[in-house]
């Protein structure tokens, strides 16, 4: 078990007081960072800990989730381990009540690559990204998680906001901003379209109710 301080102390608890609004009828997004386990078998603790949870689940791929593979050896793996309330968004989408669920990674800059590496991982992202809306076919109302934020303090991550406002989305959710980078986390109405941080630290580990 991992902690770092500040709100993150005794977290597990927390989640665990904060999952019980759950119901069966809801559907809960997890926005990246699901399980420190380096590998899916290593993870398997977590998965069923969330599987156990009310409702369906969908899982965004965090920077920390170095257990992400492929969506069909995580499907296999689901599958043969019984986990059967977890989706993986990955180049696809889901519907809740009329609504997409769309979304990706995304990406911010890395000072470790070069200015032509960020590029091509960006280009990655925005792909992936194209393609879950476009799996959301005709639905009008478009809801798009990320992991990264597409704004983030004065940094703007314009090929990604250009997507989203392509496919005329309206709101975006993000997490990995923890601690300090909570003070300078974009939220609210811009340029049409309204942001949110949805980390488990700022939303005190306890699900942010988006549609009711």
């Amino acid at each position: 078990m991992y902690s770092f301080g500040g709100n993150w102390v005794d977290y597990m608890d927390k989640l665990t007081q904060g999952l019980k609004i759950l119901s069966d009828d809801d559907t809960c997004v997890f926005c990246g960072d699901t399980s420190w386990g380096m590998t899916l078998e290593k993870s398997l603790e977590d998965f069923r800990y969330i599987d156990n949870l009310p409702g369906k689940k969908i899982l965004i791929k965090g920077n920390h989730d170095y257990w992400w593979t492929t969506l069909t050896k995580i499907n296999d793996f689901f599958e043969a381990n019984d986990i059967k309330t977890i989706n993986v968004l990955f180049n696809n989408s889901f519907t809740y009540e009329g609504v997409a669920i769309c979304g990706s990674r995304s990406w911010l800059s890395d000072d470790k690559l070069t200015a032509v590496q960020n590029a091509k991982v960006i280009a990655r992202e925005v792909t992936r990204l194209r393609a879950s809306l476009e799996a959301a076919g005709d639905i009008q109302n478009k809801l798009c998680f990320l992991h990264y934020p597409p704004r983030f303090g004065t940094i703007v991550i314009r090929d990604i906001i250009d997507v989203l406002d392509e496919f005329g989305v309206k709101e975006c959710y993000y997490g990995h901003l923890h601690s300090q980078g909570h003070k300078i986390a974009v939220r609210g109405m811009i340029e049409g379209i309204k942001y949110d941080i949805i980390s488990a630290d700022y939303i005190n580990f306890t699900p942010q109710r988006i549609l009711v």
